[in-house]
């Protein structure tokens, strides 16, 4: 061990970072369990109440329920009487962990954490012998994603999205092709299909539950205009076909992103777009010390985006690539004119229009 100058108060305010550390992982699991079990949705919507009240409103077992209020409550996110033994989640708390305030329910991001822990194993052996982890081990990331991003895309995508790029509503009003790459589960792409019905939309992925779940969700929105191919993008040969080319956090999970940006550039007709949706980080590690959940998402890139690529000899690219690596990729792709804009309240993303 090379021999450095040691600073006890700095050992021990490391120390106590550390417990606040293993506490807050703790608490991430027990937000996951809250969250899908409904719990904090029941605390949101009725009185202060026992263990046995919350659970009764909950259709919970109470046993459960009661020590899950123990690690909420010594976490500081559930408030407690011990006189009255009764619990309830502050509103400034229900704020950020309910599903009533849709995009800004925080507590869907905490399923991601109990989903990584079941490739650690793989994981650890990739880091000693290389390889990756293939895409069939995550069984649940199509739910997971739909959860998320369907919030994200009722709130935003037809009235602010798609209105940065000039024109571009009034395209799809007349009738225009319109691709969506990476489609997962295919909900935003049957919001567009429904907000557009002269326009047809067509969704690429490798994913059959979430292809199966576009399919299953057009039906029951009675969408005509809109199907879904499975199809790997890197194998996409399609020739000026499409007037807008879409891609939400995306690109950065494909095996080979520059041959799928190249594509996407072919598939455009000369007048046509590409929207990339993907995180707005820098592609340099010093200049995301202070990018919202960095760390979250470096650990998502190890632990998902980049090893299901390294899985298939891919470029393993990850999902802090960052703005000037995407920059540079689009540019090699043959895009000459790239727009870097932002959309209020949403911190962790850039809108890439390129054409």
């Amino acid at each position: 061990m090379i021999e450095q100058p040691f600073d006890q108060e700095k050992a021990e305010a490391f120390a106590g970072r550390m417990v606040e550390m293993l506490n807050h992982a703790a608490l991430i699991l027990m937000t996951s369990v809250g969250h899908q079990v409904g719990l904090f949705d029941t605390l949101a919507n009725q009185p202060p109440g026992s263990s046995q009240q919350i659970a009764k409103a909950a259709g919970l077992q109470e046993r459960y329920v009661r020590e899950w209020l123990g690690a909420m409550t010594t976490g500081q996110i559930v408030a407690c009487d011990p006189d009255k033994g009764t619990y309830w989640l502050p509103p400034e708390h229900a704020r950020w962990l309910t599903r009533a305030v849709g995009v800004d329910n925080l507590a869907l991001q905490a399923p991601y954490i109990p989903m990584l822990a079941q490739v650690e194993a793989p994981i650890i052996e990739c880091f000693r012998n290389g390889g990756g982890v293939p895409y069939s081990a995550y069984p649940r990331l199509q739910e997971l994603l739909r959860a998320e991003t369907g919030a994200v895309h009722d709130a935003v995508l037809v009235d602010t999205v798609l209105p940065l790029v000039s024109g571009l509503v009034e395209r799809l009003q007349a009738g225009i092709e319109v691709a969506d790459v990476g489609c997962g589960s295919g909900h935003a792409l049957n919001l567009m299909a429904q907000a557009f019905p002269h326009s047809q939309f067509v969704g690429y992925d490798l994913s059959e539950a979430g292809l199966a779940m576009g399919r299953r969700e057009a039906q029951e929105m009675g969408l005509s205009n809109v199907h879904f191919e499975r199809c790997n993008a890197s194998d996409l040969h399609v020739s000026r076909r499409f007037g807008l080319i879409t891609a939400f956090d995306a690109i950065h999970d494909q095996v080979w992103p520059a041959r799928v940006l190249h594509n996407i550039r072919t598939a455009l007709q000369p007048d046509g777009v590409f929207l990339m949706v993907d995180f707005g980080a820098s592609s340099h590690i010093h200049e995301n010390m202070d990018f919202p959940l960095g760390p979250f998402l470096y650990t998502i890139s190890c632990m998902h985006c980049m090893t299901v690529s390294l899985s298939e000899n891919g470029s393993g690219l990850g999902a802090m690539w960052g703005e000037q690596k995407a920059r540079q990729m689009l540019a090699e792709a043959g895009f000459t004119q790239v727009e870097v804009k932002k959309v209020e309240g949403d911190l962790l993303n850039n809108y890439y229009i390129a054409r």
